[in-house]
């Protein structure tokens, strides 16, 4: 199999599960979800009212706040920095319980991290 073939391949796969999970969660303005997108340097969080369309608060390694915490944002100790940052913007919007959607990503590593220090920070999922 050549490189372009089994790349498209591992972006079908990724695009199904992507789906697949999207097809159960929503949004709702009494539960945001809580997105998670993770690069190989950066992760990012964003808690969206999908009825409305609008993204309540967000958090990303690519923010002067956590930019100044941590060295390198590709790792959990990043994952765990944003994690509680999105939890404390989402209850300044007034957001306590949340839907969790982690996209095409295992629950593991950054995204297990982020998770447990959104949850550490008083977001119910």
């Amino acid at each position: 199999m050549d490189t372009a073939n089994h790349h498209l391949l591992v972006q079908t796969r990724r695009v199904r599960r992507q789906r697949r999970i999207r097809k159960r969660l929503s949004g709702t303005p009494e539960r945001p979800r809580l997105a998670v997108f993770r690069s190989s340097k950066h992760i990012y969080a964003q808690v969206i009212d999908d009825a409305a369309g609008k993204t309540l608060a967000s958090a990303s390694t690519v923010d002067p706040e956590v930019k100044a915490e941590v060295k390198y944002g590709g790792n959990k100790a990043a994952a765990s920095v944003v994690g509680r940052l999105v939890a404390d913007r989402a209850k300044k919007a007034g957001v306590e319980k949340v839907c969790f959607d982690r996209r095409s990503y295992k629950y593991h590593g950054r995204v297990e991290a982020l998770a447990a220090a959104a949850r550490e920070g008083g977001l119910q999922f």
